[in-house]
């Protein structure tokens, strides 16, 4: 059975595991303090924002979110990260996530929900064209 709620306290180690596989992906290498600041700064929930999917009680999949305001709608939410274990994929851990994190944003006024990911992950894009709109924008970051 699957289900999607916060993360508990007993979770820190689960969520640690499934936060680096998603660094992984992106070619990230996390140090120690940022994984402690993230978990302290979810365990808070007033800033950013944390969910988890359980498959048969096991943390299978995350969430972090957060809103900001918006200069021509109501304020968005932004789905910074979003990440399930390989034994998960295709068992809706992810498509649940986002619609939580939808749920909850509506519940607080959002205007919307909005994420990126990499052109090339083909996988998570299939999911991602059936429950959202590409309204087809372009990234660009400055690195500081």
């Amino acid at each position: 059975m699957l289900t999607i709620g916060p993360l508990e306290p007993t979770d820190r180690d689960d969520w640690q595991r499934l936060f680096a596989g998603y660094n992984e992906f992106y070619g990230r290498t996390m140090p120690p303090e940022f994984f402690d600041q993230a978990w302290t700064r979810f365990r808070r929930a007033d800033e950013i924002h944390a969910l988890g999917a359980r498959l048969d009680g096991q943390l299978v999949g995350i969430a972090h979110f957060l809103t900001h305001a918006s200069t021509t709608a109501p304020d968005s939410c932004y789905l910074q990260d979003l990440f399930t274990a390989s034994q998960a994929r295709g068992k809706g851990a992810a498509r649940a996530l986002i619609a939580a994190v939808t749920d909850w944003a509506k519940e607080r006024g959002c205007g919307r929900v909005y994420w990126s990911t990499h052109e090339s992950n083909a996988t998570a894009r299939r999911l991602y064209d059936q429950v959202a709109e590409n309204r087809g924008f372009i990234l660009y970051q400055i690195s500081l």
